[in-house]
């Protein structure tokens, strides 16, 4: 069996789905077996059932508007439109990575890597999440498409050992590590899914030995799709290391020197530092807490070590967003060419300030009764570009 057969491409894909669903450890036997081409698994499958939830949510954003608390908003259709297009384009890109990921560590955990198999996990795996996205057609019902998303990391778990050649005994291990992978590119995909508003130019998912061309931010900006790909690239380079066992975390003790005895008037009075890994994966910290009278704050510095390479695929976009309230604000965007994140809230005083240095380390300041001064402060005072170099040598 197929992923396209001729004549009968709608029955195949309802029987594919169904199979993948209701028999999932049949199913993942049968496609083991098929050979298609990375092409054919888009168009044939990607394509189509990644568009549910987007479809979906936009019918019932129009239909129903947004809102909660007895508020409705309704936004302009054509801005619905360009955002369904946007997260659209960023799932089908979710899935190129994730099986990237996959395939790079299946030797990580005794299996065999192999692309085509890879991409086939990535595929499939989703469908839950994707069928379950009909409930987008009543926002009231959208939450429970959490559980379509629940049953995609159990066909997840279920076909890595199957279609990579883990042991039975490695499976929970590499499904847990490509989850929290997953969850990482997540997070980058929903800051830029909820940031550009607009976008031009194609990606073409069949084709995707070369990606080029730009997507076009209103207001100016534009992302580069080759950039992406470098930054997959990278991530890829990072995920051998881990193969290698030569991806290693900075010495968490080490990274105690980078924080500053005091800073902004406050006083450090602990400083600590832990470090932690996952199937090959490592992460260092190094965090101080000062005080000034009643305020205080606390300053990390993070060493995401290879992981970090995900996170740096959020430079590869021009990602902009600002959100305004009653007391505070929050905003994420790229200062310097390193990608920040800021939140504060004039009435209680508190609010956190982030900056990412390097594509690996965290740098990180929030606290209490402190202005946004003393967090970017703060912040400044560990030397960015000494972690850079480090980066670097690493």
């Amino acid at each position: 069996m197929s992923v396209v057969e001729p004549g009968s491409a709608g029955a195949g894909l309802v029987a594919r789905v169904k199979g993948i669903l209701l028999k999932p450890t049949e199913t993942w036997d049968v496609i083991d077996q098929e050979r298609p081409t990375i092409g054919e698994l888009y168009t044939g499958y990607v394509m189509l059932l990644a568009a549910i939830p987007v479809v979906c949510s936009l019918i019932g954003m129009l239909v129903f508007g947004i809102g909660g608390f007895g508020i409705t908003i309704r936004p302009s259709p054509v801005w619905l439109v360009v955002q369904a297009v946007v997260q659209y384009g960023l799932s089908l890109a979710m899935v190129y990575v994730l099986a990237l990921v996959i395939e790079a560590l299946a030797p990580n955990f005794g299996g065999v890597k192999d692309r085509m198999q890879a991409f086939k996990v990535a595929a499939y795996a989703p469908t839950a999440s994707w069928v379950a996205g009909v409930f987008g057609l009543v926002p009231a019902l959208a939450i429970i498409a959490v559980l379509g998303g629940l049953y995609s990391l159990f066909l997840l778990y279920k076909g890595l050992p199957k279609l990579m050649k883990t042991p039975e005994d490695k499976a929970l291990p590499y499904t847990v590590v490509v989850i929290v992978v997953a969850v990482v590119i997540s997070i980058v995909i929903g800051l830029v899914s909820g940031s550009v508003m607009a976008m031009s130019g194609a990606m073409n998912p069949a084709a995707l030995g070369s990606v080029s061309g730009t997507v076009k931010v209103p207001g100016g900006g534009e992302m580069d799709l080759a950039k992406l790909e470098a930054a997959s690239k990278r991530m890829e380079a990072a995920a051998k290391q881990v193969e290698a066992g030569t991806a290693t975390a900075t010495d968490p003790e080490a990274l105690k020197a980078y924080l500053p005895a005091s800073v902004a008037g406050f006083t450090r009075d602990e400083v600590s530092a832990s470090s932690s890994g996952a199937g090959g994966y490592e992460g260092s910290q190094a965090e101080g807490r000062y005080t000034k009278g009643d305020a205080s704050l606390r300053l990390e510095v993070t060493d995401m070590g290879a992981v970090g390479a995900l996170a740096g695929m959020a430079t590869a976009f021009n990602v902009k967003s600002s959100k305004e309230t009653a007391t505070g604000y929050e905003k994420v965007g790229m200062v310097g060419g390193r990608m920040t994140q800021e939140s504060y809230d004039r009435q209680a005083k508190s609010g956190e300030y982030s900056v990412l240095v390097g594509e690996r380390f965290m740098v990180q300041a929030e606290g209490e009764g402190v202005t946004m001064e003393d967090l970017k402060a703060a912040v400044g005072s560990v030397d960015a570009r000494r972690l850079e170099g480090l980066a670097k040598a690493g």
